[in-house]
């Protein structure tokens, strides 16, 4: 893995920067004071975003895990690499307005992860979101209660949904159901629901601490009838493999949430240096840390924190794109820049002071923005829980 953005990926990273700079970030404020409000400012960019799919080899959605055995010397940098890159820049502009982005949702990201190639021209072109969690299955996805019977050529899905980010503005959810509860997580399957769907319903948005540009909803389905090709990836209940198969979908989704927490953990840091150096405060990289004085030592401990969640995410990004299982990287990527984003963002608030404190900066929103990317796609415990398992060769029910 080479560690210099690709080439044919540069103009990407510039154009979202670009984006960030000029779209996102002067209107981050106006959405933060109204929430549910629908960033109409997006639709164009939007357009831009799918024409820049169409016209690109790799577009800017996560994509499969690539498990063609190639040449073993060939370097493939592909969707996953891009998106993450993408977003990273995107999220140092605003993560609420870049989560509400259409057709760039965390759905997308599980459509590709284990879609087929029918599917993935049926629905890859949608505004996808995710629907997991419920009221009494949050970190263990595999105790959800959400179940899809089979009627003919359709599933009849019955069950709750809650914090589904973009629940209400995408155009399908991308729903965890099981086919039979009592075969366990086995039995977990991952099914396109889409928007207008006869009993699915969107019962209320939430109110939330951060990323208030993100529409959160809660999604009830009642004898919600989809068709059968709605299934995503195998239909059959493989006892011997657990629930891999949709599992497979935080493979991409993690590296995703990660690179969130790194665009924003940056535009913290960076701005915190900006203020910190119009009060004469700059840091020296001469000389050893522990000759710096604390204030110095505290932002290049930062800067380091930072990069190490960086390096961890593009590499799980780039492991999918070459055909290697990352289970255990998408997890670590995760966790370190989860907590590291949340660790900056509050370390510069409180630097900058009052300034971090009150609604001047922006500094205090990406305090409280920050929070969610530690819990959404899995927490913190959970990711360690992950790697604990990967590491120590451990199944679920021997680790838990």
């Amino acid at each position: 893995m080479y560690l210099e953005t690709p080439r044919k990926f540069k103009g990407l990273v510039t154009q979202a920067n670009q984006v960030a700079r000029a779209v996102l970030r002067p209107i981050s404020r106006k959405y933060d004071s109204r929430e549910h409000d629908y960033p109409v400012e997006l639709d164009m960019l939007a357009s831009l975003l799918d024409a820049m799919n169409d016209g690109a080899d790799s577009g800017t959605g996560a994509g499969r895990l690539n498990t063609a055995k190639g040449d073993s010397h060939t370097v493939v940098n592909g969707s996953n690499l891009s998106t993450v890159l993408g977003l990273t820049e995107l999220c140092w502009g605003d993560v609420g307005l870049s989560l509400s982005l259409p057709r760039q949702g965390l759905g997308n990201a599980a459509i590709a992860a284990v879609a087929d190639d029918e599917q993935m021209k049926k629905f890859g072109h949608l505004w996808a979101a995710m629907a997991i969690t419920e009221p009494e299955a949050g970190s263990d996805s595999a105790a959800i209660r959400t179940t899809a019977k089979q009627d003919g050529d359709h599933y009849l899905i019955n069950g709750e949904k809650i914090y589904v980010t973009c629940g209400e503005r995408a155009d399908a959810v991308v729903v965890w159901a099981s086919l039979d509860p009592s075969l366990g997580r086995a039995a977990i399957k991952s099914f396109v629901v889409e928007k207008g769907t006869p009993g699915m319903e969107v019962v209320r948005l939430e109110k939330k601490l951060g990323i208030k540009a993100s529409d959160t909803a809660a999604i009830t389905f009642t004898n919600c009838r989809v068709p059968a090709s709605h299934l995503l990836g195998n239909p059959h209940i493989d006892i011997q493999r657990g629930f891999g198969g949709v599992m497979q979908t935080f493979d991409n989704t993690r590296p995703v949430v990660a690179s969130m927490a790194v665009g924003l953990a940056r535009a913290a840091l960076e701005r915190t240096r900006e203020l910190l150096k119009a009060q004469g405060i700059e840091p020296s990289y001469k000389g050893m840390l522990y000759q710096r004085p604390a204030l110095e030592k505290e932002l290049l401990m930062m800067e380091a924190e930072l990069e190490s969640a960086q390096l961890l995410t593009l590499r799980a990004a780039w492991m999918a794109d070459n055909g290697q299982p990352n289970s255990k990287e998408a997890s670590m990527a995760k966790a370190k820049a989860g907590r590291t984003a949340n660790a900056i963002t509050l370390k510069c608030s409180e630097l900058c002071t009052v300034r971090g404190y009150t609604e001047d900066e922006l500094l205090e929103k990406w305090a409280r923005d920050s929070k969610i990317l530690d819990i959404f796609e899995g927490t913190q415990q959970i990711q360690q829980l992950i790697i604990a398992r990967r590491l120590l060769n451990k199944s679920s029910a021997e680790l838990k």
